[in-house]
């Protein structure tokens, strides 16, 4: 039993925002939607919690039909990028509201009240106004709001995203603790990989409206099943060489060549995509069997304890994700490593035909 949606469309005017959306999420599931802006994360959160109607398509929750059902008579609460809060009412009286419209007694109001904002680190706020907190107490009192609720349905949308890096890092851990403790679904979207894989769960990756793969994170992570996919779930986006298989050895880019052994041995001779992750390449060689490849240096960008690599091999750009602060000379010649084992194959269609686990879980749709 849980949330059920069959064949879901959205369509307003002319422009389709959901197509062909179905989806199973298990009761007391974690749920994390990955996607970049405007793949159709929030629309589906709105079908989710009844703010919106399908065009066509059908919903039901613990196997009944909620399609036409409205908000207000849902089991369920939502946080939105912009912390929503009411200006005249207290930090207290913000989270107790959905229980005093509930009619709760005053005494559990209370309880339940402290027990959230204790949870949330924000028990010495109650008294305050919104206006004087910073945005991270905010959005907890937002937060706070929804859980207080114990719906059966809990969805985040980008909660954290208007937060400074060190206030997100600390909510993204206590949020995971706080989902283990509720029996609701939870739904949470982000448009950022590590989010996505710190928060864990069922992933659901989507783009232009619909959903390209589902599975548990770490299946999705290493068996991107499109190129589509490996794009939207690496940050940076994952880098593409194009090549060859014929006679046994495998022709990349600007005359790279090694023998075809191991998990691509199987392969059959064609024209292929070759896919690997930014922190896959390394400015040394890194063990035995990996291939060289010469480039040229088009820009370095220094981010906190990591160096992000821009460069340029024949026609093809590549990112090269490096440890260290590293001040390199743009238009300078420069050499890149790379394992093949570290390879993603894909055919012409961009479908996926290895993957460096060995393994491809056909998990979800592909599109």
């Amino acid at each position: 039993m849980g949330l059920l949606l069959q064949d879901v469309d959205k369509i307003v005017g002319r422009e389709v925002h959901l197509k062909d959306i179905s989806l199973d999420l298990a009761a007391g599931s974690r749920n994390v939607i990955i996607g970049r802006t405007l793949a159709g994360k929030t629309s589906l959160l709105r079908i989710m919690a009844g703010l919106d109607r399908p065009a066509s398509g059908r919903i039901t929750m613990d196997g009944r039909d909620i399609t036409g059902v409205s908000v207000r008579k849902r089991s369920v609460a939502m946080v939105y990028q912009q912390f929503i809060n009411y200006p005249s009412l207290t930090v207290y009286n913000n989270i107790a509201s959905p229980l005093k419209l509930a009619g709760i007694d005053k005494k559990q109001i209370d309880r339940r009240v402290r027990q959230i904002a204790q949870m949330l680190h924000i028990e010495n706020l109650l008294d305050r106004l919104p206006a004087g907190l910073s945005g991270g107490q905010q959005q907890r009192t937002a937060i706070a709001r929804a859980l207080i609720k114990e719906t059966e349905l809990l969805l985040l949308d980008e909660p954290l995203v208007n937060l400074d890096y060190k206030l997100r890092e600390q909510l993204r851990l206590e949020l995971q603790e706080i989902f283990k403790r509720r029996k609701a679904i939870v739904v949470y979207t982000t448009t950022e990989p590590a989010e996505a894989l710190m928060l864990g769960g069922n992933i659901i990756v989507m783009d232009q409206g619909r959903i390209l793969q589902t599975g548990p994170a770490p299946n999705v992570y290493h068996n991107p099943i499109t190129t589509r996919v490996a794009e939207v779930f690496s940050d940076p986006p994952i880098n593409y060489l194009e090549g060859s298989i014929h006679s046994g050895k495998v022709i990349l880019g600007e005359n790279i060549c090694f023998t075809l052994n191991g998990r691509m041995s199987d392969l059959e001779a064609g024209d292929y995509r070759f896919g690997v992750r930014s922190n896959h390449f390394f400015l040394n060689p890194n063990g035995p069997g990996d291939i060289k490849i010469s480039a040229t240096v088009e820009l370095s960008e220094i981010n906190g304890s990591e160096t992000f690599i821009h460069i340029r091999h024949g026609d093809t750009s590549l990112v090269v994700q490096n440890e260290g602060v590293h001040q390199i000379k743009i238009g300078s010649a420069i050499s890149v490593y790379v394992n093949p084992s570290r390879f993603f194959v894909y055919d012409k269609q961009g479908l996926l035909k290895s993957s460096p686990t060995g393994r491809i879980h056909q998990t979800g749709a592909a599109a």
